[in-house]
């Protein structure tokens, strides 16, 4: 007798051995990690660290300005928070995923990048997602109570926007914003863990991951413009259309000129000119990569914007990386 198909809610649990599509070739949870805790680590993406990076960075450029606008510099308490940070990245990213690919679990069904994900795929049941997600926020948990308060309740506040970023595509044609709140809250948190209050370079900081934000995701979209469109989900991908890079141009120069703003009020009454030549480098290295990624975007070639998305990793540790270096000067 002819079987009715099962639903991803329906369907056992299978460890079949199958990637998601627009998973790395070769990474490391298809190679290493075993059977039974594949599903699990593709449900938070781990075998597609970049979520994870692009939500560290701000992080660390959060509390690189920090130490640089602290008279005492450096204190070994921050080794914790940058660990911390990188912890809290791993779990927190997994988490938000978890639940993002929840509410979405339908809607991935029908695009063709999504529907090898663990839930429409069948590989996970909805409950077993639940579960999960709710373990990786409790661990994340126990890392941001050793915080002091402010810190505490920013990143409780965080929650919020993990929890309507899902359904932001559902109402608004830019449900980028939303992801940038979200993805960028780690440099009022890192901040905030330093000095134990929030300052002006800390949210200017924040605003400049947001442009960031809005330049990257939206050249990620560009993958689903075409699905996006069949089923009703909003971006600004289809939004801008063939008119993308005005859009991005501007969401790079806004990036660009609010790192810059926050690095002066931050650190040209409290560093040398050694050291403020060096921060602002970063973010001069950081526009140009930025550029590098206009001269070489094709938003028609799916590819080709995964490839770009990607490397967002090392625009953004640029500045990281030069702030670090100043402020330990």
């Amino acid at each position: 007798m002819h079987q009715p198909p099962r639903t991803p809610e329906a369907a056992p649990l299978d460890f079949a051995d199958t990637s998601v599509a627009d998973a790395p070739p070769q990474n490391w949870v298809d190679r290493f990690a075993p059977a039974a805790t594949r599903p699990y680590l593709r449900l938070s993406r781990a075998d597609r660290p970049i979520g994870t990076w692009l939500l560290l960075i701000p992080c660390l450029w959060g509390l690189s300005l920090a130490i640089a606008n602290d008279p005492d510099g450096y204190k070994l308490w921050d080794a914790w928070i940058a660990l911390g940070c990188v912890l809290g990245a791993f779990l927190m990213r997994g988490a938000g995923c978890t639940w993002n690919d929840l509410t979405d679990r339908h809607i991935d069904a029908r695009v063709a990048r999504t529907k090898s994900r663990p839930l429409p795929s069948g590989q996970v049941t909805p409950r077993q997602a639940l579960i999960w997600m709710v373990a990786q926020a409790l661990a994340a948990a126990a890392i941001l109570f050793t915080y002091n308060g402010v810190a505490v309740i920013l990143g409780l506040a965080s929650l919020i926007l993990v929890a309507i970023y899902p359904f932001a595509k559902r109402f608004t044609w830019w449900p980028q914003v939303f992801l940038g709140l979200a993805f960028n809250w780690g440099a009022l948190f890192a901040w905030s863990a330093h000095t134990g209050s929030l300052a002006l370079p800390a949210v200017l900081l924040y605003l400049a991951g947001i442009g960031w934000t809005l330049f990257y995701d939206t050249i990620y979209a560009y993958q689903d413009v075409d699905d996006d469109a069949l089923i009703g989900v909003k971006s600004t991908a289809r939004l801008f259309g063939d008119h993308a890079r005005p859009w991005l141009r501007g969401f790079a120069l806004l990036s660009i000129l609010l790192l810059t703003q926050a690095i002066l009020l931050a650190m040209l009454d409290r560093s040398t000119a050694i050291q403020l030549v060096l921060a602002l480098s970063g973010v001069w290295a950081f526009g140009a990569h930025l550029w590098w990624q206009m001269t070489r975007l094709d938003t028609t070639n799916p590819s080709n914007c995964l490839h770009i998305f990607r490397s967002n990793r090392d625009a953004g540790l640029l500045p990281a990386l030069f702030l670090a270096t100043a402020a330990l000067l």
